[in-house]
């Protein structure tokens, strides 16, 4: 690609200089106002500690404006600053006091987490934090839990939960405590969040950006809620047509990227107003997002690919409304909420709400507590070739959608695969090794939408049902006896389900209304999934498979959602064929069921990441 001008970036640059490769610009932001549509601006290896905050944007998807970290070098954006001036106060414990000057106007060690949905658990939560060698700290509610430190509950990491702080603000100093333990903060690299994010425009209309090959971190993102202005590390603030690619993506103190909306059709309504419930205030947000313009030639499509995001302690990827016509691929999302200190309705790797004709597929989602969220108004959104796994709530939570939406040829790994609080979805060629939860939900009327729009066609509540189950294969891991595996959980539903072409093995059992299927309930799969440095393996065995009568599905065998009238297509309304399987091997005229077209009846072993 040409551009019409290139700017380079260098810690050893001057902001007076003219930005070019040999006399570079020393900030990004000194960058960002001189780049117009079709310039790129290539920044060198080093430590950028700054909000860029970008003036304008590209014209189009060919016309844009592109930050690039340069080929092969190492380039960090924190919002971070490294503290070396600690006093010891007692064994382990060092303490810093910084004029509130030192922050300017944004003090995060006097702003506390708050938002709609948010579960502080009793206590106060700040959006700072205290990071040692690049690890976060845990922030207490008290000075003495941080002298005489405890090992968190449900903590993923033990020994690292007792590595703790704790802060006090004033009209004029911010005071903070930090246990490092053996370790001298002053020789080490020791850092406290001062930005609330890292690339961030603070005005809408900043549209077709590319952010790429950037390792960006430690920022003190604030909590990230449908019904406010969302701003994580890396955000788009309600613009359209940004590519977020090759990033590495870590230690937000909320969230990681958000792609959602911003703070004039509502803040926090909720919080302000609780004289009605917060369903009917975000119905109210979404009607006012249509007025303000909310559709797909202004909002949306943008496409996040090839990242790798952890240790986010709301959601790696986040977006209200903004998402809609976005694609999510080949992202590695994991380590997602890992220290539990709060909580609340918005925490996942991935939390969409309005995923319209969102695609979200080959990525991997593991250890995020919740892997992927869609609430409200997942319409024509698919879900495809992703593996999740090792999240202790749920791989997939549909809440209160009316579909028409996709899930295909998924590997699925946890206890609970999916809770389905929705209805309208398809299921194709996915392999199941946990349960599937079902629940209606009669107290909240949600929006459905006209084919591939923003517009709404109506409101209903979920009474469940109207889902499709095709070639699926369940292969229960050490199934609980309590527990009910495989679709009988929706042989009483509000709605009419279908279902052909499965396998079930193990406890799982079929839908009571299923025709051709295949069950074996005295056969154990022996069903695992193991990381072997950074690749990913899967094994199990099947029996029984041969003379099932499965079909190739498509969009014309899926018919069509209940209530939008809306068929299981591809976003520009052309018709979808599940003719290639998770290896994009062709499948066969009667393919197998589950992901893969090629297994044996004996052991099976696929690299599937």
């Amino acid at each position: 690609m040409v551009y019409a001008a290139e700017y380079h970036v260098s810690v050893k640059g001057n902001d007076a200089n003219s930005g070019t490769e040999t006399s570079p610009f020393l900030t990004i932001n000194r960058a960002a106002q001189a780049a117009y549509a079709g310039d790129v601006i290539t920044v060198h290896a080093g430590t950028y500690r700054e909000w860029i905050n970008p003036p304008r944007g590209g014209n189009s998807d060919n016309s844009r404006i592109v930050y690039r970290a340069a080929q092969g070098e190492h380039v960090e954006i924190k919002g971070s600053e490294v503290i070396n001036t600690w006093t010891k106060e007692s064994d382990g414990v060092w303490k810093v006091t910084l004029p509130n000057s030192f922050f300017g106007n944004y003090n995060p060690y006097a702003d506390p987490i708050y938002g709609d949905w948010f579960d502080g658990r009793g206590r106060i939560h700040h959006t700072g934090e205290v990071f040692l060698n690049n690890k976060s700290l845990y922030e207490k509610e008290s000075l003495d839990k941080v002298r005489k430190p405890e090992i968190h509950p449900n903590t993923k990491d033990p020994e690292g939960s007792t590595f703790t702080w704790y802060c006090e603000s004033n009209s004029e100093n911010t005071t903070i405590w930090a246990n490092f333990h053996q370790y001298d903060p002053n020789k080490e690299l020791a850092e406290i969040s001062v930005r609330r994010t890292c690339f961030y425009p603070d005005k809408p209309g900043i549209n077709y950006l590319t952010i790429q090959g950037f390792h960006i971190s430690e920022a003190a993102s604030q909590w990230a809620a449908p019904t406010a202005e969302q701003i994580g590390m890396i955000a788009t603030h309600w613009n359209k047509g940004w590519i977020i690619e090759n990033n590495v993506i870590s230690n937000a103190k909320c969230s990681g990227i958000t792609l959602g909306k911003e703070r004039g059709t509502g803040h926090n309504v909720w919080l302000n107003d609780r004289s009605i419930d917060g369903s009917l205030h975000y119905i109210e947000v979404t009607f006012r997002t249509l007025r303000n313009g909310w559709n797909k030639e202004n909002i949306g499509s943008h496409i996040v690919r090839n990242n790798e995001i952890f240790s986010c302690e709301q959601t790696g990827i986040c977006g209200s409304m903004g998402a809609a016509f976005s694609i999510i691929e080949n992202n590695n999302i994991h380590n997602i909420w890992e220290k539990r200190q709060f909580n609340g309705a918005e925490i996942a790797g991935i939390k969409f709400h309005a995923a319209i004709d969102t695609q979200i597929r080959n990525n991997r989602i593991c250890r995020t507590g919740r892997g992927i969220w869609l609430d409200w108004m997942a319409q024509g959104t698919r879900i495809s070739h992703n593996i999740v796994y090792e999240n202790d709530l749920e791989d997939i939570f549909f809440e209160v959608d009316h579909g028409p939406y996709l899930v295909d040829n998924n590997i699925l790994g946890s206890l609970v695969n999916i809770f389905d609080m929705s209805q309208g979805g398809a299921y194709v060629h996915n392999l199941f090794t946990g349960i599937i939860r079902v629940a209606p939900e009669r107290g909240r009327y949600t929006p459905y939408h006209f084919p591939h729009q923003t517009d709404i066609a109506g409101l209903s509540i979920i009474l469940n049902g109207d889902n499709r189950f095709y070639n699926n294969l369940f292969l229960p891991v050490n199934p609980n006896e309590k527990q009910v595996y495989g679709l009988a959980g929706y042989n009483k539903t509000g709605y009419p389900n279908f279902a052909d072409g499965n396998a079930y093995y193990d406890r799982a059992a079929p839908f009571d209304k299923e025709e051709h299927f295949v069950s074996q309930k005295d056969f154990d799969p022996k069903f695992k999934l193991e990381e072997k440095d950074n690749e990913v393996y899967v094994s199990f065995s099947v029996q029984g498979l041969n003379g099932l009568q499965t079909k190739v599905i498509t969009t014309e065998h899926l018919g069509k959602a209940k209530f939008p009238k809306a068929a299981y297509e591809q976003p520009d309304g052309t018709p979808i064929v599940f003719e290639k399987d998770y290896l994009n091997i062709k499948r066969s005229e009667h393919p197998t069921p589950g992901p893969f077209e090629q297994i044996k009846e004996n052991e099976n072993q696929i690299k599937i990441w």
